[in-house]
């Protein structure tokens, strides 16, 4: 599969073949959709705790002697019976949200989606993302450059060895960098446009 291949301007400067594997995957958004939940959920963190009568302070006491009063027998003013007692069955700290995906799915959710993003013409490859130097100000001039002044939320995939683009780029509002073996399905779908270096395509595949 042949695509154009742009310079940071926008113009049009070669040809490069993409492998058919990837980039002519077809569409699947079941698949996807499993792997992009599976993601998140591996990303979840839990934050809602309720005490166990075990953890509320106090209660070591007991409340009255077992026999004799006529009221009924407790053993600590904690229980979940009291007011201010401890939960019985409530959201704990120690739940675990993970979920699991076999690597061979995973793999096939991220081409389905980098095809997906090529069909609809929201991937292009650049021959170089390299920046003379890692000020902010120049990257995004590239990019307005590129985009026509409209570029919205974009990924950029350079090479390994490209370092600078990283510090330049990381105060530009909804740009992101990330390099070819950290592409997930999550982030393939969250930006509206996917600029990748001609050198990153090897990393891909």
């Amino acid at each position: 599969m042949q695509v154009d291949v742009y310079n940071l301007k926008g113009d049009v400067v070669g040809k490069v073949d993409l492998p058919d594997g990837i980039f002519g995957c077809a569409w699947k958004s079941d698949l996807v959709h499993q792997a992009l939940q599976t993601q998140l959920a591996n990303r979840r963190l839990p934050w809602a705790h309720a005490k166990t009568r075990a953890e509320v302070r106090g209660g070591g006491k007991k409340p009255w002697r077992q026999k004799g009063t006529g009221r009924a027998r407790h053993g600590s003013i904690r229980s979940p019976l009291w007011v201010g007692g401890g939960v019985a069955h409530g959201p704990l700290k120690f739940r675990n949200y993970e979920k699991k995906i076999n690597k061979k799915m995973l793999r096939t959710a991220i081409h389905s989606s980098l095809a997906k993003k090529l069909a609809d013409q929201e991937l292009k490859v650049v021959d170089s993302l390299a920046l003379s130097s890692a000020k902010t100000k120049e990257a995004a001039k590239s990019l307005k450059t590129f985009f026509k002044n409209s570029m919205g939320s974009v990924l950029l995939v350079p090479t390994k060895d490209n370092k600078i683009i990283h510090r330049a780029i990381r105060n530009i509002p909804k740009v992101k960098g990330l390099v070819a073996d950290s592409l997930n399905v999550r982030e393939i779908l969250e930006y509206k446009n996917i600029l990748i270096d001609k050198e990153a395509i090897k990393d891909i595949k």
